[in-house]
């Protein structure tokens, strides 16, 4: 019941504050030519405002600018194999005792690039054509576009995609000049953009006459140039290192090549490929990838050759095979968070589209996700079996939860444990835990039960060791160069006052 209809005054709603953050504005300048061309827009979205300015940035740099490609441009020849008879190259893939190993532009990055892929050596090209040539410049003109490689003894010769451009330049010393301008956050930029901004997917020779580039003294020039040639130089040792240790390993265990695996004596004569398994070899495994012969073939041999075979998970080999849990990613931009980086990029120096994790609403998980110097890191979903040697540069950064870590149980068996585990032997034996209908899986269990053979030559197995942690070093030097020339090129060239 109302007892009064006298009115009362109400209190006054709270005025809310609204703070904004003091975030910088994109902006740039746009000509009208520029707004008529493109339709007579007017949004600031049909202008990428990075691309405009990565653009204005180098017109107005210090040096002044010069065309990559043209009659006064640096470049010499640019060229993809079918490019003046606009074909693309006809494909006839093999196996490998018949082919030629064949690289996808995806593999351009790769400190030592492995081939998937085998070419038919009668397909209707001209095979020398695809062969890199030492000291040219490599860019990816469709797909990821913008991605660059310098060729150096690594890649020389190696048969590559008619998808990567081949550059060669007027003067020797533009070639890692060039490389670490398009390296570079504001030569990448323009790369991959025409002149309103707008993204592009495809690049072609004639589209580099248009990309201008900061024409800095010949010095420096020499400079920047020689510095990311001793970088390269450095991978292509590292690279000796690890094929002399792979050397050593398939000596001391007296291993053929793993096509040469008589796999014969497993399989049972059908019109089909089968073969038998035993009861107790079963190990609650229905599916019979997990039974393929290679592998009884593979264990037999080394049970054969070595001291003794143990497992990734002995306590003498691993103190720890760390499965990182899965968590919603919470990314902020770079200069604020964290390095993460997914399996498609562990085979890079310096991996590539690196994301930065927010130190905020991450930091208690940190110390379970990252990575220690020598933990060897293995795929475990997608793309499985791929492994790789964490270097110095990697500490404290931040592998995908699709990556497996096994931390070694010390130094004089981290190099040994990635060798045997990196070659063609130990990814067969990763590869047979594989589980799963759509997207295939192992687990740390599984890497806990990888065999590792252990050598009767205790001399030989800590030379390859030491060989492994040699060219772990040496890719880390080869890191710190690059930074160094690409630190050269933003403060003494692009940002140069």
């Amino acid at each position: 019941m109302v007892n009064s209809n006298l009115a009362r005054a109400v209190d006054p709603a709270p005025i809310m504050e609204i703070e904004i953050d003091d975030q910088p504005i994109k902006w740039c300048s746009v000509s009208l030519s520029d707004v008529v061309s493109r339709g007579k827009r007017l949004e600031a979205s049909v202008f990428d405002v990075e691309a405009k300015q990565a653009r204005e940035t180098v017109a107005n740099c210090r040096y002044g600018t010069v065309p990559l490609a043209g009659d006064t441009g640096i470049i010499e020849t640019a060229y993809y194999p079918g490019w003046i008879q606009r074909s693309r190259l006809k494909r006839i893939y093999c196996e490998k005792p018949y082919g030629e190993g064949f690289y996808l532009p995806s593999q351009m990055t790769s400190v030592y690039p492995v081939p998937d892929k085998n070419i038919l050596r009668l397909a209707d090209c001209d095979m020398d054509e695809l062969r890199l040539k030492e000291n040219t410049l490599l860019l990816t003109r469709s797909g990821t576009i913008g991605n660059v490689a310098y060729v150096s003894k690594t890649l020389a010769g190696l048969v590559f995609s008619d998808d990567v451009i081949r550059i060669s330049f007027k003067n020797a010393f533009d070639l890692g000049y060039t490389y670490a301008f398009l390296k570079s956050k504001i030569g990448n930029i323009i790369l991959q953009t025409n002149q309103y901004g707008s993204v592009i997917t495809h690049i072609e020779p004639g589209h580099l006459e248009n990309v201008q580039i900061p024409d800095a003294p010949i010095e420096l020039r020499k400079q920047i140039h020689d510095t990311v040639s001793q970088s390269y130089a450095l991978r292509d040792e590292s690279n000796e290192l690890i094929d002399k240790a792979n050397a050593l390993l398939k000596e001391a265990l007296c291993l053929p090549d793993v096509s040469e695996f008589d796999v014969d004596y497993y399989k049972k004569s059908a019109p089909v490929d089968t073969f038998s398994v035993k009861l107790s070899n079963m190990a609650g495994r229905l599916d019979a990838s997990y039974h393929v012969p290679i592998v009884d073939a593979i264990t037999a041999h080394l049970q054969k050759y070595a001291e003794e075979v143990t497992s990734v998970g002995d306590k003498r080999i691993s103190k720890e095979v760390i499965l990182p849990m899965r968590f919603k990613r919470v990314y902020v931009d770079e200069g604020h968070g964290r390095v993460l980086f997914g399996g498609k990029q562990l085979y890079e120096l310096d991996p590539s589209g690196k994301k930065y994790l927010s130190v905020a609403k991450h930091e208690k998980l940190f110390k379970k996700l990252e990575v220690s110097q020598n933990t060897t890191l293995i795929t475990r979903s997608g793309t499985i079996g791929k492994v790789a040697l964490v270097p110095k540069h990697w500490e404290h950064w931040i592998p995908s939860d699709h990556i497996i870590r096994v931390v070694p149980a010390n130094n004089e068996i981290a190099g040994y444990l990635n060798i045997f585990l990196a070659s063609d032997y130990g990814y067969q034996l990763i590869t047979r835990f594989t589980y799963g209908s759509v997207v295939d899986e192992v687990d740390d269990t599984h890497v806990s039960n990888i065999p590792v053979p252990l050598l009767k030559d205790k001399a030989v197995q800590k030379q390859i060791n030491d060989l492994a942690l040699e060219a772990s070093q040496k890719r880390y030097e080869a890191y710190t160069l690059e930074q160094q020339a690409l630190r050269t090129m933003d403060e003494e060239v692009i940002y140069a006052k």
